[in-house]
C-alpha cells in the first residue's frame, strides 16, 4: 500500500471529576478552528439558554444527554483535530472512579496523555491512579495540565507546589522512563491554551498545544514483526476468477511484501505471497495499520483466526500466560467460570486459573486474598488456554499483546486484557 506518512498523535486525556476536561478539550477544538460553524452556534445557543456570558465549550465533547445533563463525562469518546503540523486523535475518557475500565479501555492506544490536574486542589488520588494507568500502558509522555489558574489568581506559588507534588508522585510510583511537563492553564479563559497569558508572564514555558506540537510520535510499530491476522478468504467463484483465493486481514507491525516467505499460525504451513491486492489494485507492499487481501503461492488450510507472520520471524505459541486484567462486567470474575480469550481476529476458550494480585485504590499492588474479580478492578492474572495463541508481550507488540475476554453465556465482552510475559508488571 501506499508508504506515505501522516503525522498523527494519539492522545489520552485523564483528570478527576470537574477538572474541566471537556472545557479543554472543547477549548483545543475552538482554538484550532476544528468546531463547525453549526456546532459552534449549537454551543452558543445553549451556553445562552444556561444564562452564561462566555460559550460553554465543553457541550464540544459531552455527547450523551446523561452527559450534557450532568456536566460530566461517561462514555469514551475519540475526538479530532488538527493543525497545520499534525494531526490529532483525543481519546475522550472519564475521570470517575467508577468509570476506571473506560479510562483503560481509552489509553490502551495512546502514544500520549494529558492529565488534567485542579488549581485548587493539586495532585489527589485520581491524579496517583491516572499515572499508574499510563504507566501500565507504557505511556511514556505525559503532559500535566494544571487548570483553573483563574481562580487561583493565576498564582505561581501555587503552580510550583503542585509541581513539586508531581515530582514526588512520579519518584514514588518510580515513574523513571517518561519525558514529562506540566502547563499553567484556564481552559475557561484559554490562558496558554494557543497562545501566552498575560495573566501569567512568569511562566515562560510552552503552551499546551505547543507541547502537543513537539510530543515525540512514538511509533509503536517500530519494533515489532509483522503479524497479520485473517478476517475472511475470499473465495469469488465467478467466471474471471474461478481459481482465485485470497487472504482478507488487516496487518499489523512491520510489513510484507510480494516474494515474502510467510509461515500460518499456528498449523506452521508455509507459503510464499505473490500478491497483495486492495479493491481492485495489486501492491507490493502493505504497511502497519493495511487492510488488504494476500494472495499465495500455494493453497493452504487457512481460516479466520489464523494469523500469517514471516518465516523468519515466527513468534513464541504458548497455551499459558501472565496478563494484567482491568473488569468491565458487572458480573465478576470468578475463577471457577470459562471465558473465550480473543487475541485479534482468533478465539480460544480459556481459563483464569489464579488472581495472583489486585491493585487497591490507590493502585498499589495487594495480596488479593479471594478468587473473584469486581468491576474496574485492576489485577494481575494467569490464564489457561486451550489453544496456543502468540506470546506477544504487550509492551514489545501492543496489537497482539492485548486481548479480551468475552462470556461465554452472555457473549458479553467482560474484560480488558494485556499479555505480560516479558515484562515486569509495575
Amino acid at each position: 500500500m501506499s508508504s506515505k506518512h501522516i503525522d498523527v498523535l494519539k492522545l489520552a486525556t485523564a483528570g478527576s471529576v470537574d477538572d474541566g476536561k471537556s472545557t479543554l478539550i472543547g477549548r483545543l477544538l475552538f482554538e484550532t478552528d476544528s468546531l463547525p460553524q453549526d456546532k459552534l452556534e449549537a454551543i452558543e445557543n445553549s451556553s445562552k439558554r444556561k444564562g452564561y456570558d462566555y460559550p460553554d465549550l465543553s457541550l464540544a465533547t459531552d455527547g450523551l444527554l446523561a452527559e450534557r445533563e450532568q456536566g460530566i463525562t461517561i462514555d469514551v469518546a475519540h475526538i479530532y483535530f488538527s493543525t497545520k503540523n499534525r494531526r490529532y486523535i483525543i481519546a475522550d475518557s472519564p475521570g470517575h472512579v467508577e468509570y476506571t475500565r473506560n479510562m483503560i479501555t481509552g489509553a490502551s492506544t495512546a502514544q500520549a496523555s494529558i492529565v488534567l490536574i485542579d488549581a485548587r486542589n493539586g495532585v489527589k488520588e485520581q491524579t496517583a491512579r491516572h499515572v499508574f494507568i499510563n504507566k501500565l500502558l507504557g505511556i511514556k509522555q505525559l503532559i500535566f495540565a494544571i487548570n483553573k489558574m483563574d481562580l487561583v489568581d493565576y498564582d505561581e506559588a501555587v503552580f510550583n507546589n503542585i509541581v513539586d507534588q508531581i515530582t514526588e508522585l512520579l519518584a514514588n510510583q518510580e515513574v523513571n522512563d517518561t519525558n514529562w511537563c506540566a502547563i499553567p492553564v484556564s481552559a475557561l479563559h484559554g490562558d496558554l491554551i494557543l497562545k501566552p497569558s498575560d495573566n501569567m508572564k512568569w511562566y515562560t514555558g510552552t503552551t499546551l498545544l505547543g507541547a502537543l506540537e513537539s510530543t515525540p510520535i512514538e511509533d509503536l510499530s517500530s519494533d515489532e514483526h509483522s503479524r497479520f491476522f485473517v478476517q475472511a478468504v475470499i473465495r469469488p467463484k465467478t467466471k474471471t476468477h474461478q481459481d482465485f483465493r485470497g487472504y482478507a486481514g488487516k496487518l499489523t507491525g512491520g510489513k510484507l511484501s510480494k516474494g515474502d516467505h510467510i509461515t500460518v499460525l499456528p498449523g506452521l504451513q508455509t507459503g510464499q505471497i505473490t500478491d497483495i491486492q486492495f479493491f481492485n489494485e495489486s501492491f507490493g507492499t502493505a504497511y502497519p495499520g493495511t487492510s488488504c487481501t494476500l494472495c499465495l503461492s500455494n493453497d493452504i488450510d487457512i481460516s479466520r483466526g489464523s494469523v500469517l507472520v514471516k518465516t523468519d520471524e515466527v513468534p513464541e505459541l504458548s497455551r499459558s500466560i501472565k496478563a494484567t486484567l482491568c473488569w468491565l462486567d458487572n458480573t465478576n470474575l470468578n475463577v471457577t467460570r470459562k471465558y473465550y480469550f480473543q487475541q485479534g481476529t482468533k478465539t480460544v476458550q480459556a481459563k483464569v486459573n489464579s488472581i495472583d494480585a489486585i491493585y487497591d485504590t490507590a493502585f498499589q499492588a495487594a495480596s488479593p486474598n479471594r478468587d473473584v474479580l469486581d468491576l474496574n478492578e485492576v489485577a494481575e492474572v494467569s490464564i489457561t488456554l486451550a489453544d496456543p495463541i502468540i506470546n506477544d508481550d504487550f509492551t514489545q507488540h501492543r496489537s497482539t499483546g492485548r486481548f479480551v475476554l468475552i462470556d461465554s453465556l452472555t457473549n458479553n465482552t467482560v474484560a480488558l486484557g494485556l499479555v505480560r510475559n516479558k515484562t515486569e508488571l509495575p
